[in-house]
């Protein structure tokens, strides 16, 4: 088990700090990969002001920033997404993308074709048009978006599958022992990343660097960047792009604020 601690505060602010345990084999135990708690703190008192359930914390915010970063890295005219994997955050991914493109078919791919089964059913219970991807290989061949939640040590989704102008979301890696897209995925791919700590962070993109696929320079930008607009998105329909995360305490920080005062 990788047990991490994060802390993040705004100067004459609230402060959090989020307690995240992951267990990789938990799904063969029928557990969730990924457990946590989030303490939200009054920074002048240090008075706690509220303890959130870390994990809905994590996923919802998690599945927002990859949203985000697809409102300006997608074509605006993607329609339909493959997840790949079944857990927390993979279940939240139709509805965060579907705020941000016109989202009308769904497919999911997992390791365990039970666990995909049962995610597709639940989506088409609340109306979205989702079926299970045999082959993740064709999956990947007929999406507009791939986005992979999984906790894979090796990489999942080769570049060859994927079509000109997709774009890719790689959630999963947040260690350098992680990986869910092989080289082949960023070459000539329009590349960004959540914070710089995903230079340092994600085996997705630790790999490649070191092999000479790309350098720091050839990140395009980070996802402030192109929410301030001092970072150019997508520059045309057939242009791969890719968005590397891996989280960042800021996002818990903001999100534990609204649930805060939603409750205060």
């Amino acid at each position: 088990m990788t047990s991490l601690i994060m802390p993040a505060w705004v100067p004459g602010g609230p402060y959090a700090v989020k307690i995240v345990n992951i267990a990789s084999g938990n799904s063969a135990r029928g557990l969730p990969g990924l457990h946590s708690t989030v303490l939200l703190h009054d920074s002048a008192t240090g008075r706690p002001l509220a303890l959130i359930d870390g994990d809905t914390v994590t996923a919802r915010r998690t599945a927002a920033a990859s949203a985000l970063a697809a409102s300006y890295l997608a074509r605006p005219a993607a329609r339909h997404l493959l997840v790949v994997g079944a857990g927390r955050v993979a279940g939240l991914l139709p509805a965060a993308y579907g705020a941000v493109r016109p989202i009308d078919s769904v497919s999911v791919w997992a390791r365990r074709p039970e666990a995909a089964t049962a995610l597709a059913a639940r989506w088409r219970r609340h109306g979205l048009d989702a079926r299970v991807a045999l082959s993740l290989q064709a999956g990947v061949a007929e999406a507009d978006i791939v986005s992979c939640a999984t906790l894979s040590a090796e990489p999942v989704i080769k570049g060859t599958w994927l079509r000109p102008g997709c774009h890719l979301d790689l959630i999963g890696s947040f260690t350098p022992a992680m990986r869910e897209a092989d080289d082949a995925c960023f070459k000539g791919a329009g590349l960004y990343i959540d914070t710089e700590e995903a230079l340092v962070k994600s085996g997705d993109l630790l790999g490649p660097m070191s092999r000479g696929v790309f350098d720091r320079q050839g990140v395009r930008g980070t996802l402030a960047n192109l929410c301030r607009g001092d970072a150019t998105g997508r520059r045309d329909t057939f242009e791969r792009t890719v968005f590397k995360s891996v989280g960042t305490a800021l996002e818990d920080l903001a999100a534990a604020v609204l649930v805060e005062r939603s409750i205060g």
